[in-house]
């Protein structure tokens, strides 16, 4: 009997996902531990890895959502029978209206997808079936020319023909770009609406980074393949803060305060997939040249569209530096459940009064936002003193 695969569930309270691509086609040999699917959650796109080797027999799911548990495709020897299996449950696109235009454009005949296969909808490919339609000769209006299930019906009803027709003089009007919500873009919506709720206070301080900026040179030159950045200091001070201040280490629960025992620093990354927060784990324990090289792999993990969901579990307080783009100061949106994120301007030469005078000194500003039923403003500006105190003077944190 061939080995089914299943969709996995790759994090605590995932249902379902949604299958983005095949890097397989139906013929070709796989082996075990290699990428066999795209997979997108509420929480990453990431790749799922064959659990057993042999040919890829059959796809019984192309694409969209799946719940867990459900057999999407099956692998085995070559020539091997494949059983029946019940269609998957995957949602149809939903309708939308479309702006008329003043002369109608003919578009390309369906778009193949990397694979070789159709790019169509399961309901679409249902109806296309059971009506005799060749997808092949089928105008493809969703997503990347996907066919969806309007322009089976429009096929039907003699709509535009495959092949485009050749209109030099017509100019094509301007359209509304309709760009389809990921699994991910619908949980930053949900969780931002979430922190929206919560009553939260904000506090600002600025600290010079002349001894941070000097750390940073004497570390690169010591250890040129480890690099060392700002925000790996960051990251080690926030840690040893949170540890020294553990109010701010909290998160609020209808029952308790949970005050945390490991400070598990979240970066947030701007990714192609949107805003992810992977996380360092037990900062407070790491040196900066270890925070550095898990920093680096999280980063390039995230920006290539393939992080774990365990990259993205277990936070407690969040770091959202934008000084890399010349913002000087910004309020950040809380990431719940966590009680506090930080937002990093970026370090300007300011004129700051110094021994009696003043003088030009390179400073960033700091400003913390706080759940106020979880944290007061005293514990909060002590954590965000002790901040500025380390970043002044790292030596106190290291």
């Amino acid at each position: 009997m061939p080995t089914e695969v299943i969709l996995p569930r790759l994090g605590q309270g995932m249902e379902s996902g949604t299958i983005v691509r095949w890097l397989k086609s139906e013929g070709e040999p796989v082996e075990k531990g290699e990428p066999l699917f795209e997979l997108d959650t509420d929480k990453v796109t990431q790749e799922v890895e064959a659990e057993a080797a042999g040919v890829l027999l059959k796809i019984a799911v192309a694409e969209g959502e799946v719940p867990v548990g459900q057999t999407v495709a099956f692998i085995g020897a070559e020539g091997e029978d494949v059983p029946e299996v019940a269609a998957a449950a995957t949602q149809e696109e939903p309708k939308t209206e479309r702006r008329p235009e003043p002369a109608r454009q003919e578009a390309p005949a369906a778009v193949a997808s990397g694979n070789g296969r159709i790019k169509a909808s399961p309901l679409a490919r249902r109806m296309a079936r059971e009506r005799g339609i060749e997808l092949s000769g089928v105008r493809g209006t969703g997503p990347d020319g996907r066919i969806v299930a309007e322009d089976v019906e429009r096929a039907e009803a003699g709509g535009p023909a495959a092949r485009p027709v050749a209109q030099p003089s017509a100019v094509p009007a301007a359209e509304l770009e309709r760009v389809p919500l990921t699994n991910i873009r619908k949980t930053i919506a949900r969780r931002l609406a979430e922190a929206w709720q919560i009553p939260v206070f904000q506090l600002q301080t600025s600290a010079d980074m002349t001894r941070v900026n000097a750390l940073v040179a004497r570390l690169r030159e010591r250890d040129p393949d480890v690099r060392v950045t700002v925000t790996d200091v960051l990251t080690k001070v926030c840690a040893q803060a949170l540890m020294r201040h553990r109010e701010v280490n909290a998160e609020f629960t209808e029952d308790a305060i949970l005050l945390h025992p490991s400070a598990n620093v979240g970066l947030a990354v701007a990714a192609p997939q949107g805003l992810v927060v992977p996380v360092i784990r037990n900062a407070e324990r790491l040196s900066l040249t270890e925070i550095a090289g898990l920093r680096a792999g999280l980063v390039g993990r995230a920006r290539e569209n393939k992080l774990r969901a365990e990259d993205l579990e277990g936070g407690t307080f969040t770091i959202s530096n934008l000084g890399m783009y010349a913002v000087e100061r910004f309020t950040a949106v809380l990431n719940p459940p966590q009680a506090a994120i930080v937002a990093v301007g970026a370090t300007e030469e300011r004129v700051v009064p110094a021994g009696g005078g003043t003088a030009v000194r390179p400073m960033v500003t700091l400003t913390g936002t706080f759940d106020h039923r979880a944290v007061d403003g005293a514990p909060a500006a002590a954590f965000l003193q002790t901040l500025e105190e380390s970043l002044e003077d790292p030596g106190l944190a290291l």
